[in-house]
């Protein structure tokens, strides 16, 4: 089992035909996954990497049965892509691009949910979503880990991998990169929600880091809703204050949003934290002996 992404799930790239879109689609495929099909109104019409490229995403979907689109356009372009793909009813929209406007991000975002929340949105600035073994949508390395049971949700793209391969002997059920961006489609809560309700995830890791609280929104959340045992990992336990780091929301503000602070609020819910990546792996291995 997997969430929202399985060996059945057709893809689109949006942007396909650029020089980032054709690296990873080569990459998805080599991967196993199912794509199916690009999207570039200049181009529409020819083959490229040995599959068509449409004109429209609505037309991808009608003629391709897509029901994921993988986006690599220059951030300038990015909201009218995502609402092109929300205009086609796409289930799950995966946005790459780094650098998007927040107010962009925003009208897209709200612009979803205005038609009815029908597309979930993964990003933007994020590697994307894995399902090992079954598929692999974004730029997620696909031969650092195995198919297991673990669900791994995290802010940081460099961290998904590093948590992805120090387990990869256990394996991961899907691993979904959120992005750090202040304004994201899908959140921890949301990944925490479906790994909770995948009957083959049976432990999660959650990785976070400064800034905002998204962390402590999802302790609330974990506390109330998620029986399943989960580990986590805050990026940026030795951060000076006030100082932004990495993600445009890494920032801190008194003791708000510090490492400390979030590792504090899990702790109270019985989540594990980690002080390190590594450290985190163990205590993830600790938890899979013991079930």
């Amino acid at each position: 089992m997997a969430i929202w992404l399985t060996e059945n799930s057709k893809i689109i790239v949006q942007g396909m035909t650029g020089s980032e879109g054709t690296k990873h689609t080569r990459r998805m495929l080599a991967a196993g996954a199912r794509v199916v099909g690009g999207v570039n109104a200049r181009k529409a019409g020819i083959v490229h990497e040995g599959l068509p490229v449409f004109g429209t995403v609505k037309e991808a979907v009608e003629q391709t049965g897509a029901d994921v689109s993988v986006v690599f356009v220059p951030p300038a372009a990015t909201k009218a892509a995502v609402k092109e793909a929300i205009d086609a009813e796409i289930p799950l929209c995966v946005v790459i691009t780094e650098g998007v406007p927040v107010h962009d991000t925003t009208e897209f975002w709200a612009y979803a949910v205005e038609k009815g929340g029908k597309t979930r949105i993964i990003g933007p600035n994020c590697p994307g979503i894995a399902s090992p073994g079954a598929s692999n949508a974004g730029i997620i390395p696909a031969d650092i880990t195995t198919p297991g049971r673990i669900g791994l949700v995290s802010k940081s793209g460099t961290l998904t991998y590093q948590l992805m391969y120090e387990l990869r002997d256990i394996g991961f059920s899907t691993c979904v990169g959120i992005g750090g961006d202040p304004v994201i489609g899908t959140t921890h809560i949301d990944a925490l929600q479906a790994f909770q309700d995948d009957p083959g995830t049976d432990a999660i890791v959650m990785i976070g880091e400064i800034g905002g609280d998204a962390e402590e929104r999802a302790a609330a959340y974990i506390e109330e809703h998620v029986t399943k045992p989960v580990v986590a990992y805050v990026a940026g336990f030795t951060a000076p204050e006030g100082k932004t780091m990495g993600h445009a929301g890494a920032i801190v503000s008194g003791s708000a949003g510090t490492a400390q602070a979030k590792k504090e609020a899990l702790e109270k819910v019985g989540v594990r934290v980690g002080r390190t990546p590594s450290e985190t792996a163990r205590l993830m291995r600790e938890v899979m002996r013991s079930r």
